[in-house]
């Protein structure tokens, strides 16, 4: 059977501020896409909406109240953000899903046709972390990988905590202690998992995997199996 693989990428993966180690991260991503898709790998992949997304939202906050509305803005920008990395797969030839998919089960049904399926947000209230993590469970992956501008699960915050500790193996439920579960983060804010990602997770049995994405060949450890650093959480 061929190997299945979620990955959400977090949108600051793409930020403008790194501007100048954008074009050598996408070369070394388009690289490891024609290795996996030589492998027979299926790989879907979830975009954040990253500084666009905030940026959007803080300009809309000027005129909109709603949660949900605010949310929607979020959401179109990281489907902006999937369709650039989608683009830039099917430049090179991989055999990617044509379309944009707003739903995981879409997501899911196309993974069965394709070997690369990309994706953003789906719905208000639910980041792109809980998207990967609900793909993950409609495509049958046991694993769910959290790519984002960190290394790790730190005991807790390391912008606020000088103390804070790297953790490499958790519990799901050890993992929710830190992030707490099942509540919505504020539309535009950020966490290393999102609460509902941990709840889902843990709901559908699936071990999840938080590690630097800048660093595509980490990237490429923990989907071929091999120890990465980062933290692996069982379910």
């Amino acid at each position: 059977m061929t190997s299945r693989h979620i990955v959400a990428l977090g949108g600051s993966l793409l930020r403008p501020e790194e501007s100048e180690k954008r074009s050598e991260w996408l070369g070394q991503l388009r690289q490891l896409a024609v290795h996996l898709e030589g492998n027979e790998r299926k790989v879907g992949i979830v975009i954040g909406g990253g500084l666009p997304a905030r940026e959007a939202i803080e300009l809309a906050k000027n005129c909109i109240s709603s949660t949900d509305k605010l949310d929607q803005v979020g959401i179109a920008a990281t489907r902006l953000n999937a369709t650039i990395i989608q683009q830039i797969l099917l430049d090179i030839g991989c055999n990617v899903a044509p379309s944009i998919p707003h739903t995981t089960s879409q997501s899911a049904e196309l993974l069965e046709k394709y070997n690369f399926v990309v994706m953003g947000g789906t719905t208000p209230g639910h980041t792109t972390d809980a998207v990967a993590v609900a793909f993950a469970r409609d495509a049958g992956a046991r694993t769910c990988i959290i790519a984002t501008n960190v290394s790790h699960v730190y005991d807790k915050d390391p912008r606020q905590f000088d103390d804070a500790q790297s953790l490499t193996n958790l519990t799901i439920d050890q993992l929710a202690e830190i992030t707490g579960i099942g509540e919505p983060l504020a539309p535009g804010a950020s966490a290393v998992i999102d609460p509902i990602a941990v709840g889902w997770a843990k709901d559908a049995c699936i071990d999840l995997a938080v590690l630097d994405g800048r660093q595509i060949s980490i990237l490429e450890q923990a989907l071929d199996g091999q120890p990465f650093e980062g933290t692996l959480i069982n379910s």
